[in-house]
């Protein structure tokens, strides 16, 4: 129906008052639900829940041009360059009484204990502020007496929540659009960030030799993985129904796709292939992670498969990976096992 629209704040779909027609709402919905819609006749208005507002944004201030000059030159992403300068904003305006020079160790601390507990932000936010700050004292003024030692949060060891390969087959075979079933595959059988796929052009995938080049990502860095050929041949047939000009996946006007298209596709294609947990994009990247490593590839591949920089931040897969837990037989099977063996002997 024409006029519907999507509320980020309340999770679902709603109509204009002025523009809604009940008629014929209940007339086009009837064939496939009933509503129960006596509720409108008589809305006490002091039993509506209060929808929770979101504090308002703080005003951003400019920043001093070095700042983003160093970053420029550094060749940092977009989206790092986006991150820091949006966090070291409110720093500025926090500070925006003080000569930045003139603070010092133990006010930067406080301004991150504000945050923690007045803002609520999480380790990961915390750390990035941290850099964001740290960038500017140690590499734009670049003077020893700025080198401040800023306490980080302790690194939490969470392990990645996967996806059995039956459930991610199910979501490929689910989905109907061959668009979206062209974006779940991809995602999974070539282990890609969100942003990675975004961003993929036409030209990125190299049929020839069998592998996609994945340009610009995590760190700066391309890196190329392997293409598989049951990927190749869905998107033979999207291209030729699609006929993307320059990205791969293209957003309504032509342009990327949207971070939000891909999330809400891979929700959506799990919610019908009957996974009761919340699947991310980026949850299918950790279960290609892991079904790599389960069925025998040396953890050293998958690391580059992945763009990782580090071993150790691989390595955590090998907590999640069934392999090495199928050698052992647990001990209380055993016990059990044993009295079993003893019944039978003694019904002999």
């Amino acid at each position: 129906m024409r006029g519907a629209r999507w509320s980020a704040t309340l999770k679902c779909w709603y109509f204009e008052k002025e523009i809604f027609d009940l008629t014929k709402f209940f007339t086009a919905i009837s064939p496939f639900i009933y509503i129960d819609y006596s509720g409108l006749k008589n809305v006490n208005i002091a039993t509506i829940k209060k929808i929770k507002v979101k504090k308002p944004k703080k005003p951003k201030v400019e920043i001093p041009e070095s700042y983003i000059d160093l970053l420029d030159q550094r060749r940092y992403s977009q989206s790092t360059i986006n991150t820091y300068t949006n966090y070291f904003s409110d720093f500025v305006y926090y500070f925006k009484d003080i000569n930045l020079e003139d603070v010092d160790q133990q006010q930067i601390n406080d301004y991150l204990l504000y945050l923690i507990r007045e803002e609520e932000i999480s380790p990961s936010q915390q750390n990035q502020r941290i850099n964001s700050i740290k960038f500017y004292y140690e590499k734009v003024l670049g003077d020893e007496k700025y080198f401040f030692k800023i306490d980080r949060p302790i690194k939490s060891k969470k392990l990645p929540n996967v996806l059995t390969v039956e459930e991610v087959k199910r979501m490929i075979d689910i989905t109907t659009n061959l668009k979206h079933k062209c974006i779940i595959g991809l995602l999974y059988s070539a282990g890609l960030r969100r942003s990675e796929l975004i961003n993929m052009i036409i030209k990125d995938i190299l049929s020839d030799q069998m592998l996609i080049k994945i340009r610009d990502s995590k760190g700066n860095k391309d890196r190329y993985v392997g293409l598989s050929n049951h990927i190749l041949e869905m998107l033979r047939k999207y291209f030729i129904e699609y006929r993307p000009l320059e990205y791969l996946f293209e957003g309504q006007k032509r342009d990327k796709i949207s971070t939000t298209s891909i999330r809400n596709i891979v929700k959506n294609s799990a919610f019908k292939a009957g996974i009761k947990r919340r699947v991310s994009p980026h949850m299918l990247r950790h279960s290609f992670a892991t079904h790599h490593l389960e069925s025998g590839t040396d953890l050293r591949y998958i690391q580059e498969f992945l763009g990782h920089g580090s071993p150790k931040t691989t390595e955590i897969y090998t907590h999640v990976a069934k392999t090495d837990f199928r050698k052992f037989r647990n001990p209380l099977d055993g016990m059990f096992d044993n009295e079993e063996s003893h019944s039978k002997k003694n019904k002999k």
